[in-house]
């Protein structure tokens, strides 16, 4: 009887193994459900807590501040608010407003003429913030009787800062103008900052 040779190595298995074949589109399918359910589970965890920064209800209410400025005569200034700030509106004179342009620019710290400083015709009305840009006191010169400094505009009684009629910085430590705000006329007599 003849035998017939088997040309395994000793130790290996005489049925080699096949791996059974996979679908690769399932396993793909398997991937992508699972980066999608863990996208989904992100965004449901990540928007709360970014919505969460959202400015509220009443801080948006304080976002925009209307003022009523046909009772402001001219000459006369008056304080009101804008987002927990001090907020001077002033109606200037004739005569103001020509001291105003009167000054040579290239003189002051923080150069800027008035019609920078206020909107096209409507130059009587200088809106700023009231901060002295020194160390944030409230100068004085928009009440009735205070003392309105050497240059007819404000004046900061912390540390003696003068700002001219156009609110521009003319003697004192503070390195700027006062702030003027973003606002515009809604009507002739309504203005809105912010």
């Amino acid at each position: 009887m003849a035998t017939v040779e088997n040309n395994i190595p000793p130790g290996e298995d005489p049925a080699p193994y096949h791996e059974p074949a996979h679908d690769p589109r399932r396993r793909d399918f398997i991937n992508i459900a699972a980066v999608s359910f863990a996208g989904v589970g992100a965004v449901a965890i990540v928007l709360p807590l970014i919505n969460q920064m959202n400015p509220s209800a009443d801080v948006l209410a304080q976002s925009t501040t209307e003022i009523d400025i046909s009772k402001i005569a001219p000459g006369q200034a008056i304080k009101s608010s804008f987002r927990k700030q001090p907020l001077f509106v002033r109606n200037l004179t004739p005569k103001e407003i020509g001291e105003a342009n009167a000054v040579d620019v290239g003189s002051l710290r923080d150069p800027q003429t008035l019609a920078e400083r206020t909107k096209a015709g409507k130059e009587n009305w200088l809106i700023t913030l009231g901060v002295c840009t020194h160390l944030g006191c409230v100068p004085l010169g928009a009440g009735e009787g205070e003392n309105k400094g050497p240059f007819g505009g404000y004046f900061c009684p912390c540390h003696g800062s003068a700002y001219d009629t156009a609110g521009r910085i003319r003697q004192g430590p503070a390195p700027q103008n006062l702030h003027v705000p973003e606002y515009n006329f809604t009507s002739d007599t309504v203005v809105t900052v912010g």
